[in-house]
Order: C-alpha cells, then structure tokens, then sequence
C-alpha cells in the first residue's frame, strides 16, 4: 500500500511521514484491496481554533469504492489517530451492512418524493449576492464544491459507499432507472431514497 502525505502551511518530518505509514498499514486487515492512502495535513493559522488545530484528511484509493475520513485535534499525532480510528469504522459498519444484507434480503424502507413537503415561508429579511447566488439573511456562507466522476449503481452500493465516506447521504446514478438519486439515513437505523425525475415523464 502506497501512503502518500502531503502538508498545507507546515512541515512534516521523515518520522511523522513514517509513524503515518505505519499507522495506515494497519487499515489493510478491514480492506485488503486498498492500493493507495493521501493523507493530507492543514495548520489552521487562526489562534481561535487552538483546539482544532491540525485538520488531517485521509482519502482512500483500492479496487472498490473511495473512503475517506478526516478529524481536527490540538496536534498532528491526537488528528491522526481521530482520522484512522474514523477510518477504521467506517470500513467495520460497511463491511457488517454488507454481510447483513446478504443474510437478510428484506426491502429497505424508502421515501418518495412526493412525501416531502416544502414550506415557502420568507420573512423580509434582507439579501446579498454572493457569486452567482443571492443569499438570505446576515449569516456566513460557506460554499465548498466537489466534482466527482459517476458511473450507474445499485442502491446496495450506494448504502456501502455511503457508509465507507461515513456521510449519512450518497448521491448516486440508479443503475435501473438512470435517474439521479440521494440515499440517507434515517432515525432507527433505517435508510431513505429521493430520486429525481429529470423528464418529467414520472
């Protein structure tokens, strides 16, 4: 397994650099296919977030489906072992739901769409363009943006994939229908599924 680390605004040293590779190998006895690990450090430079700062972020590369996992602590060592330990569970719950769904082959519950009621209730509140969207209110955006590559799955791997990037959502292609859909947990363990009918033919 190939562990490559990189830092945003710090150095990392040669020991740091291996006490990580050693850490990540111990990652293979719950994912033998993983070929790859980035593990990418970032100082916060502001003095507030002294509880927070180190971010590490872990991202990992094998023959199926990306994991990733990230966590802040006072030092590179305390995030580290936050990140792995993250890591860790997220491929034990995929892998425990993926031998629970081949024991027991009972429908998950879902949600359609139509059961999501929208309320269109605006105060006059005062609004601000920010880029190329107009927000509402005085509070703070933050806008983080990801692009990733999508091919067609089935909602069993969508729920497994989920569960690996430890996220309570994954939007996904239906490999059946061929319509973009999110699937997310719900309370009592249990998942729902909106999918969108971009024809207008549902």
């Amino acid at each position: 397994m190939d562990v490559v680390v990189t830092g945003r605004h710090c150095e990392l040293s040669e020991r740091f650099r291996d006490h990580v590779a050693d850490k990540l190998g111990r990652l293979e006895k719950h994912d033998h296919r993983i070929m790859r690990v980035q593990v990418e450090v970032q100082n916060e430079r502001n003095p507030r977030q002294a509880d927070r700062a180190v971010r590490i972020e872990l991202t990992a590369y094998s023959k199926g489906p990306v994991i990733r996992a990230e966590a802040a602590a006072v030092d590179k060592m305390g995030a580290l072992d936050l990140a792995v330990d993250k890591m860790a569970a997220q491929m034990r719950r995929a892998n425990d739901r993926k031998v629970r769904a081949f024991r027991n082959r009972s429908p998950m519950s879902t949600l359609p769409v139509n059961d999501v009621s929208v309320e269109d209730e605006r105060d006059a509140v005062p609004e601000r363009k920010v880029a190329s969207m107009t927000v509402t209110g005085e509070g703070p955006l933050v806008v983080r943006q990801k692009i990733h590559s999508a091919r067609p799955m089935t909602l069993d791997q969508a729920l497994y994939e989920m569960e690996l990037v430890g996220h309570d959502f994954y939007l996904f292609v239906d490999h059946d229908t061929k319509r973009p859909a999110v699937v997310y947990r719900r309370r009592g363990y249990d998942y729902g599924v909106i999918s969108l009918d971009v024809d207008g033919t549902g």
